[in-house]
């Protein structure tokens, strides 16, 4: 005989993160620099070709083209430069191109991703997964943030082994 009798829900992963809130930037200075660079850089070439009329007259022979790389890159360099990470009570957010936000009561699976000997210029960042299957990465360049994203890993997996 089939029994229809529902099960009790599971309890919701919660987190209290240090201080009520740990916020950081989600990117090195070293890499917001390099980012400057190369943006810098490919907008003086560009302008400079420009100015010597090897791109020929007008937006034609691909120069619309060049325009439109150009403000891509310069869209993601903004958003580099002003990308903030945020634990708070009821989730993780970031600011990026597009905002990232994913609560905790959802999450399933999280993993601090390192290149070893490189976080100076290459953000650790966190990969987290949900119940559902969802999948988001959170960047965190700061001490604070990192040391909250290897206790969230910590934590969720002592709550998930029940």
């Amino acid at each position: 005989m089939l029994n229809f009798t529902p099960q009790p829900m599971m309890e919701p992963f919660r987190f209290a993160p240090t201080g009520g809130e740990v916020a950081g930037a989600a990117f090195s200075t070293t890499f917001r620099v390099f980012a400057t660079v190369i943006v810098g850089g490919s907008t003086l070439w560009f302008a400079q070709l420009w100015s010597r009329g090897a791109l020929g007259s007008g937006v034609s022979n691909g120069t619309g083209w060049f325009i439109a790389g150009l403000v891509l890159m310069a869209w993601t360099w903004w958003s580099i430069m002003v990308s903030r990470t945020r634990i708070h009570a009821s989730g993780l957010h970031q600011r990026w191109v597009w905002d990232k936000a994913m609560a905790f009561d959802d999450l399933a699976y999280v993993r601090v991703i390192r290149v070893p000997g490189l976080s100076w210029l290459i953000a650790p960042r966190l990969y987290v997964r949900t119940l559902a299957g969802k999948f988001t990465v959170f960047y965190g360049a700061t001490p604070e943030l990192i040391a909250e994203f290897e206790r969230i890993g910590a934590e969720l997996k002592a709550f998930r082994q029940f």
